[in-house]
């Protein structure tokens, strides 16, 4: 697990620090006009072809909020209460790098950089705890695109506004399902996979899978 310099700070089992609440805040912050720019298609090489469109952000960024909370909210706290379980001392910290690459895709591209920072846990963690631990993060996310994604398809489909919100959150935790997957060695889906590769392989061809059905509703 990776621990950015300077930023740890104890916390109580179960509760929230102050320096943690700062760094959900500015993450949630981020990935909101990153997502705006990118779902919007008001990032810069989207708008050279179509146009900037200022009343279109506005509604996408509302929309955005809605979903990267409960995306990323939902995600984190997935992640913290499992390593709680297992009585492992359990922070979310923001990557400053992380941050700016996900503003920057997001300003200029229709790709959104969806993992801004970590859910850090300290104390003698198994393998298995580590790969539980990962799994719930992205977990959380599918469950929820696929509750918003029935919702999108066959409830709300007369409902314009209802239609779009539900279909920003069921993308939203589509992407970051999928993005935090790729077994890269900071995400959550290399952990994953050296705990149980078939979990891993399972769990990333749904997200795959889930995330195009989206993109192609969308």
């Amino acid at each position: 697990m990776y621990f950015p310099k300077g930023t740890i700070e104890l916390g109580k089992t179960g509760q929230f620090s102050r320096l943690e609440i700062k760094h959900l805040l500015i993450s949630i912050i981020v990935l909101t006009f990153a997502f705006s720019f990118a779902l919007t298609k008001n990032n810069i090489i989207q708008a050279y072809s179509y146009g900037f469109n200022l009343y279109n952000f506005i509604l996408g960024f509302e929309k955005a909020f809605l979903g990267v909370v409960i995306a990323f909210f939902c995600h984190e706290i997935s992640h913290k209460f499992v390593a709680q379980k297992y009585h492992l001392w359990s922070e979310y910290r923001m990557y400053s790098k992380g941050l700016i690459l996900a503003a920057i895709l997001g300003f200029f591209t229709p790709i959104v950089f969806a993992a801004p920072g970590a859910v850090m846990f300290r104390g003698k963690v198994r393998l298995f705890e580590m790969g539980r631990i990962a799994l719930a993060g992205p977990l959380a996310n599918i469950i929820i695109s696929i509750i918003t994604f029935y919702l999108y398809i066959f409830v709300f489909f007369e409902s314009a506004t209802l239609n779009i919100i539900f279909g920003f959150i069921c993308l939203i935790n589509a992407v970051l399902a999928t993005f935090n997957l790729i077994p890269f060695r900071s995400f959550d889906g290399y952990k994953i996979y050296i705990w149980n590769a078939n979990i891993w392989i399972i769990s990333f061809l749904f997200s795959i899978i889930l995330l195009i059905n989206i993109i192609i509703r969308f």
